[in-house]
């Protein structure tokens, strides 16, 4: 059903993309790592019923279970509602991730992007701070992302370089104005807005940042 749903979308959305472009997008977003992360951003891992020895060692944390589970949600409003329905919801939940694919290599890569347009504005590097909490099987990382020395961006996720990924992205949209003036980044985005206010954004390219 969600393989379906989701070669169904990418064939009609994307018609100039090649057959092995389009296999390459549906395999990006129909995989254990995605549905997991959904289903952990769907707070899914607390409602599912487990024995006692797999609660205990952290199993509504497991990537395995988490994606099964969020197949098994998807089943169950395909045969209680329908294809419309179904189809729907997966696209709510994958529209976004099936965008970032399609957009090629390097387009989900946030940190550079930010990097790019932040040396370009205010000509420094963004500061990232990380911590984490939580038993090693089942840690999360938190990311906040400062550029120039002003809050931009937090984020949340499996491992460091996750957290700093969805800060990046906050800080990004932010900046480029796809979210002027939401949340802590406003105040990042008048200290770098004199270095120019076009928000567009070079294709992602090399060079490393401090994280």
């Amino acid at each position: 059903m969600l393989g379906l749903v989701v070669a169904e979308h990418c064939y009609r959305t994307y018609p100039e993309l090649p057959e092995g472009s389009l296999a390459k997008v549906r395999a990006a977003v129909v995989n254990t790592n995605v549905l997991a992360e959904v289903a952990d951003e769907l707070e899914l891992g607390g409602t599912v019923l487990l024995g006692r020895g797999e609660d205990a060692s952290g199993g509504r944390h497991k990537a395995s279970i988490l994606a099964n589970s969020m197949e098994a949600v998807i089943g169950a409003v395909y045969l209680d509602q329908g294809w419309e329905a179904a189809s729907a919801m997966v696209l709510r939940l994958l529209g976004t991730r099936i965008t970032e694919a399609a957009a090629g290599p390097g387009a989900e890569d946030f940190k550079t992007r930010l990097q790019e347009l932040v040396i370009r504005r205010a000509g420094e590097l963004p500061r990232y701070e990380v911590d984490g909490a939580g038993p090693d099987h089942a840690r999360r990382y938190t990311a906040a992302v400062y550029v120039a020395g002003a809050a931009a961006g937090r984020g949340e996720g499996r491992s460091k370089k996750d957290a700093e990924q969805a800060a990046a992205r906050e800080a990004w949209e932010t900046l480029a104005g796809s979210r002027r003036g939401a949340g802590p980044a406003a105040g990042a985005g008048a200290a770098v807005s004199g270095a120019g206010a076009d928000g567009s954004v070079p294709a992602p390219g090399g060079g490393r940042d401090h994280a």
